[in-house]
Formats: C-alpha cells, sequence, structure tokens
C-alpha cells in the first residue's frame, strides 16, 4: 500500500502564462472543437490519442509514454469559482489558495514547514529558476532559488579563493551581528546564514551526480537536471519548483505552443528515466499546472485568456487516469466564452498534502475539500482512475 513517508518527494512545474487547455488534451472526437477552433487546431490524424475523443497534442510523445505505462494522472476542467483572468491575480490564487483574498504566504512555504517544523533543512525546498514564486514564501522558511547549478553560489563571481573565503567570512559575521537585534534584523541575520549554508551545501550536488541520462539543452530541459542533480546528492530536499514559458500564446500559438510542449515532455520524460535509473521513481510525484486555460474561439492566429485548465501528476505511484470530465464544449455551458471550471485545485492539493505527505492539509489549503484517489491503493474518495 502506498503510504507517505519521509522520503516523498513533489516536483512542481509551473506552465507560466496561462497553457490552452484545449490544444494540450485535444477533444479531437467533438466537432465543436474545430468549429470553434477554425484556425487554431490540431488535426485528428496527429493527436496522439488516449481514446476516441480525446488525445494529448503532438510533441508530447514521451508523457504519452509514460501515460501508456499508467504513470499519468490528468486533471480535467481545474480551476476556481469567479475565474479571474488576470496572468498576476489567478497565479497568485493558486501560489497562496486563497481565490477570495490576498494572502502573503503560498500553500508550498506551508507545507515546507510541516515538513521541517524547526527549520533543520534549509534545502527542504528548492526552486530551480530565477526569482521566489510565491508558492514558496513564507516568513522564517528558507528557500534556496537557483538559476544554474554549476555555477550556483554565494560570491562565485570572485575568482580567488582565497578572496572569496574572506568575502565569505564578512558576509557571514556580517550577518550574524544581527542576532540579537530587533525582529527585523534577527530575520535579515537567519536569512542570510541560510543563504549561505545552503549555498555551500548545494555547491557538492554538481560533482556527486552521476547518470545515463542526457537531458536536451532547453531551459526547462536543464532545470529538471538540476532538481535530479540535486535530489541524487540526497541532501533532504522534499520539495522542487520550476516553470517554464510563456505559454501567453495570443498570436502564433501553434508553432509556439508545440515548442513550449515539445521541451516539457522530453523533459518530463528524461526526468522520469533519470528517477528510474536511480531507483528514485517510486518516491517521486510530478506536478503539472497552469494559471488558466485559453478562451475557447480562437483569434485567428492564437487565443486569449481563459478559465478552465488541465493538470498533470506523473509518477510510478501516481495512479494514471482521468480524473474529473472534460468540460463541455457546447455553446449553452460556456462561461462568458470560456470553459467552466469543474475541478477545485484545492482538491488536487488536498490529496497529494494528505496521501502522499501525510499532511492535514486544512490550514495550508484554508479548507477542507474531498480527494482524488491518485495514489495506488491510496485512500481519495471521488477520483476516476479509468483510462
Amino acid at each position: 500500500m502506498t503510504t507517505a513517508t519521509d522520503n516523498n518527494k513533489l516536483v512542481v512545474v509551473q506552465l507560466s502564462g496561462g497553457n490552452d487547455y484545449l490544444n494540450t488534451i485535444v477533444p479531437y472526437g467533438d466537432g465543436l472543437y474545430y468549429d470553434f477552433r477554425g484556425a487554431i487546431h490540431i488535426k485528428p490524424e496527429d493527436v496522439l490519442p488516449i481514446d476516441d475523443r480525446t488525445g494529448f497534442r503532438p510533441g508530447m510523445e514521451a508523457i504519452k509514454r509514460l501515460w501508456d505505462e499508467g504513470k499519468v494522472a490528468i486533471i480535467h476542467g481545474i480551476g476556481y469559482p469567479n475565474p479571474n483572468r488576470s496572468h498576476f491575480r489567478s497565479m497568485d490564487i493558486w501560489h497562496t489558495a486563497l481565490p477570495e483574498d490576498i494572502g502573503n504566504e503560498g500553500w508550498l512555504g506551508r507545507t515546507t514547514q510541516e515538513l521541517d517544523p524547526d527549520g533543520e533543512n534549509v534545502l527542504t525546498a528548492v526552486n530551480f529558476g530565477r526569482g521566489l514564486p510565491r508558492a514558496l514564501g513564507k516568513r522564517g522558511v528558507p528557500v534556496a532559488s537557483v538559476g544554474n547549478l554549476e555555477t550556483y553560489g554565494l560570491f562565485t563571481d570572485v575568482g580567488d579563493e582565497g578572496r572569496r573565503k574572506t568575502v565569505l567570512d564578512t558576509f557571514a559575521k556580517m550577518y550574524g551581528s544581527a542576532n540579537g537585534g530587533d525582529a527585523v534584523m534577527e530575520f535579515l541575520g537567519q536569512t542570510g546564514t541560510d543563504a549561505l549554508k545552503g549555498a555551500d551545501i548545494l555547491r557538492t550536488a554538481v560533482d556527486k551526480y552521476q547518470s545515463n541520462v542526457e537531458y536536451a539543452s532547453s531551459a526547462i530541459g536543464q532545470n529538471m537536471r538540476d532538481a535530479a542533480q540535486v535530489m541524487f546528492a540526497d541532501l533532504g530536499t522534499r520539495i522542487y519548483y520550476t516553470q517554464q514559458g510563456s505559454y501567453d500564446t495570443h498570436a502564433g500559438e501553434l508553432a509556439t505552443h508545440y515548442q513550449l510542449w515539445s521541451e516539457l515532455s522530453a523533459a518530463v520524460g528524461d526526468f522520469m528515466d533519470d528517477m528510474d535509473e536511480h531507483n528514485a521513481g517510486d518516491d517521486t510525484t510530478l506536478l503539472l499546472f497552469s494559471e488558466f486555460g485559453r478562451r475557447i474561439k480562437d483569434n485567428g492566429s492564437g487565443t486569449d485568456h481563459g478559465s478552465g485548465g488541465v493538470a498533470f501528476l506523473i509518477g510510478n505511484n501516481v495512479k494514471g487516469g482521468i480524473y474529473s470530465s472534460y468540460p463541455s464544449l457546447k455553446e449553452r455551458d460556456h462561461l462568458e466564452g470560456d470553459l467552466h471550471f469543474n475541478n477545485d485545485f484545492r482538491i488536487n492539493y488536498t490529496s497529494i498534502l494528505e496521501d502522499w505527505f501525510g499532511l492535514d492539509a486544512v490550514p495550508i489549503v484554508n479548507g477542507s475539500f474531498e480527494k482524488f484517489d491518485f495514489f495506488r491503493n491510496g485512500n481519495g474518495t471521488n477520483g476516476n482512475g479509468a483510462h
């Protein structure tokens, strides 16, 4: 039976910009799709079939392979009540799990604190990419943000190792002197100390890594490789976060969307192969999500901001299949020209938090929600895991 363990890890890939749901899981068996998407559609003969109604878009061959192996959960119609079509607000809702209010803490920041309540490991959560997503933010919770693992560290531009050691010593003393001061200075002191500690530990990951998997040179491919390197260095990291974009395809969508998904699917396939090579596949689950879908009708060369999207869970212990149902394309069922959501994203968070991490989800997602039966022999209540 699959149970939450201290070894279980979550890798989150944020598809920034609003991924086009209709051109990702293509409803090629529904003529309304072609009626509404006269210019921006996937031809039936190009679809990678799931069944006689839906299929993956071309470019997703690696994810299709994982689907055929029973390792991919497709989560239809994901969203939240009263959808917001602003990139910033909608992503903020996903990050904080607060559709109605403005939050200052991320759901994964709260998760990190629950996984490591005493703050013993400054690398419980690591972001791969520039900046720090709101999802990982929480006061007092350290999160390393790695642009490039091979060059990551503090003051790495100081070429002479002796000079760099002097600079690092000064940095440590400067922040260390903040201890015992007011709350702000203590926070800065801890932040600096954690950054120094995390940088030094992460620098060891590259040298420890060996793999027969060759990741593509795309940005998402390199970020996934960096995540694998940190994972296999056995640093105690439980949450890995990265993002890819931009999926904001108002124009020229067909070529852009194909390239994005080709790169992402290849990166996911390589990552999963790497997991299996290092016997880490059973302990690792990937979550792929975007802040919203796109409009049902195309605009001639692309698609505009919409609602109702698709998310994916991928892993050896994921019970592959279809979860929830594809929103209706019938015009009477549209939400102001968009797909209706039929699956609150906090249901998915709750399932992951409780069945994968063994945590109480209520304070993290700000409410009580039912669960999908995502994980093999898990205890969710309302999932449909059939292909």
